[in-house]
Order: structure tokens, then sequence, then C-alpha cells
């Protein structure tokens, strides 16, 4: 439903790379991701256009991370010179210029003229679409959030459009689904930077808010050891409570809507709950990798989920 990033707890197997196809390497990645992108049990359309979405969502992220595939592919396809085609900025740049083609003449990437027919289906404007763009334009120069309120504006750029744009391709969005939506989508986003302290350190870049470090006692330092230490698993605690408070918030959601969508949002807000709940049982050390729930415990939060209850 979120802003989506592979390799963290696999849903059907790994992705593949390939270097001369660039569409199909990204739309690969779908495979890896820490849900399901466009699960079976939904109507073709659906699938269809959340699939659409996805590729976007998953190449701006990969442009804005530096993991594209070798070669320039991307890079070309989006009129950037080879000499650029490292220059993150420069394409996250390219790529803005042509997803504004999708909305008034013909993209340059297949990617994004597989979004074309999905936005004109469903009238989708361009902002959600430039949230995302914008986060990992951040992630270049922003590196460090002083406050929880500074992190919750960049999740609003970097995870909450996803969501509208789930609502906005089923046809169920209104103010208050939305606002429950947000609440869901920034807790995925803080779990997901709890689970990878590690991974964002070694790209230097941290989520924890540096008033909360300052709280607990933690310095940069204590978060490049091999485990954590009391303070650190007191800090990660505390910001897992919040994610947890907030998927409560907006886990009314899944009540507000019927049929296959129900079964989806519960999944996203199970996934959630259930890697909130890895992370306490790993006694909030998450140095050494991120905590995984198993699939035993995924399915016993949907079914809570469904059923109004936690």
């Amino acid at each position: 439903m979120c802003r989506p990033r592979p390799g963290q707890q696999t849903v059907t197997g790994t992705a593949t790379t390939r270097t001369d196809d660039p569409e199909r390497a990204t739309l690969d990645k779908a495979t890896a991701e820490n849900f399901p992108v466009a699960p079976f049990f939904l109507p073709r359309a659906w699938r269809t256009d959340l699939m659409a979405v996805y590729g976007f969502a998953r190449l701006v992220d990969d442009i804005g991370d530096g993991d594209l595939a070798p070669g320039g592919a991307d890079a070309r396809l989006l009129g950037v010179s080879p000499e650029r085609a490292e220059d993150r900025p420069a394409l996250l740049d390219a790529f803005e210029a042509d997803l504004r083609r999708v909305f008034d003449s013909t993209p340059r990437h297949p990617l994004l003229r597989r979004l074309q027919p999905t936005v004109r289906r469903h009238s989708l404007s361009p902002e959600p679409f430039l949230g995302l763009i914008a986060a990992n334009r951040q992630d270049q120069f922003v590196r460090r959030y002083e406050t929880y309120d500074d992190l919750l504006a960049y999740c609003e750029l970097s995870a909450n459009p996803v969501g509208r744009l789930v609502l906005a391709v089923t046809g169920t969005a209104t103010p208050e689904r939305i606002r429950r939506s947000d609440a869901i989508c920034t807790a995925l986003q803080i779990v997901e930077h709890l689970q990878d302290v590690t991974e964002d350190l070694g790209r230097d870049r941290i989520y924890l808010p540096a008033e909360d470090m300052k709280r607990f006692h933690v310095q940069e330092a204590d978060l490049a050891t091999a485990t954590a230490g009391a303070s650190v698993r007191a800090l990660v605690a505390y910001e897992a409570q919040r994610a947890r408070d907030l998927l409560n918030e907006g886990a009314p959601l899944v009540g507000s809507v019927h049929g296959r969508l129900r079964l989806l949002l519960a999944g996203f807000v199970a996934g959630g709950r259930a890697a909130v709940q890895a992370i306490a049982a790993a006694d909030y050390d998450v140095l050494p990798g991120p905590p995984k729930p198993g699939k035993l415990r995924l399915l016993r939060e949907v079914g809570v989920t469904l059923r109004g209850e936690g």
C-alpha cells in the first residue's frame, strides 16, 4: 500500500535483474516486496492499475537510492546523458519532467507509458506522484531528522501518496478514508525505518528523530554496533509504540470497505502489526538485521484485523 522497498519480507520469491529491459527489471521487484503489490484475488483491472502505480513508485525509489540496473538504460530512456547517469538529482529532475508528460503528451519511459492509461482511467492528479519524487529528492540532501514532526512531514511525501493512490484506483477515496490511510502508511514507513536502521546508516541516513535520540541518550555511534545496547532498544521500543498507535488509528479503514479490497487493506495493517511484534520479539534489537514475522503470525494478524480487534 505504501512506499515500496524490496528485500525485507519476501512474499513470493526473489527479484531478478535484466539490464536489457528496465521496465521488466523494475516490475520483477514486486515479488520481493514486504506485501503483495497486486495479489491474485483482486479484479484484473485493479491489478493492472496497481502494478502501473507500483512501477512508478519502485522506479523513483530506485533512482533515489542509486539502485537502478547497471548499464544506464533508465537514464537513456529519460534523456540523461551517459556522463550524468549516476547523478541522482539529475535523474529525478528528468523523471519528473517525464511524469508531467503523462498528463499532457507521451512520456519517454515505458513505465510511465504504462502508467498513463491508469491516470486517465481514474482521473489521477500529479500531486501524489510528485510527492514521491519530492521524497526521493529530499533523501539526497536531508539525512537526519530533528523532530518527530519533521519525520511525519517526510512520510507525508514518501509513504502517504501510495495509500491515497490505492484508494483512488479502487474508487473508494473519501476524506475519512484518506486520513486513516495516511496513518497506516506513516506507520508502515516508521516500521520500515526501524527494521532498516543498519542499512540506512550505511547510506548515511538516520530516520530516528534526533530529539528522541537525545532523550534516550543514544549517539550515532551506538547505531553502528553489532547489537543494540539498552538505550538503543528503549528508543526503538518508543518508536515502535508510535507505529503501533498509528496502525490502530488507521485500522478502521479496513472495516469501512468491502469485499476483496477489505482483505487487501487488512493485509497491510496486519503486516505492520506483525512486523512491530517481530521487533518486540527481538527485544527491540534491530541492529543485526530486520526482525521478520513468520507467516503464521502474519495470518493471525490478518484475522484479528478483519474482526476489528487489536
